[in-house]
């Protein structure tokens, strides 16, 4: 199964808050990636998540390290895998199953992220 990381993010030079949360979904060599505000929560309703350019698959590794660049600091706080299909175009709506340490269905559409629990 595909895998999914959440790191937290501190002391990225374009951020304002100095901190944020970057969603990372395996997708082939790389993994496809959001910027978040806070750890999505089940039933806490939607966050705005703003697509970033693709992550290395190393980050989906338990690890906490400087990003490349003088970029801040990254550490891994939660991780599992997912089900589903990750559309292939970076603009169509993204609904998979999240297993692991978040579990819920994890729905990216709109520009909003938001993880549901039946």
């Amino acid at each position: 199964m595909p895998r999914y990381a959440l790191l937290r993010h501190t002391g990225a030079p374009d951020d304002p808050s100095g901190c944020h949360i970057d969603l990372l979904l395996e997708h082939g060599h790389s993994c496809r990636t959001w910027r978040l505000a806070t750890v999505p929560r089940p039933n806490a309703g939607a966050q705005p998540a703003v697509p970033l350019p693709p992550h290395r698959r190393i980050w989906l590794e338990p690890r906490s390290a400087a990003v490349s660049g003088n970029r801040g600091w990254a550490e891994r706080i939660h991780a599992g895998s997912y089900s589903g299909v990750l559309p292939n175009s970076t603009d169509a709506d993204v609904t998979l199953q999240l297993q692991g340490d978040l579990q819920g269905c994890l729905r990216i559409a709109n520009g909003n992220c938001s993880l549901t629990i039946p």
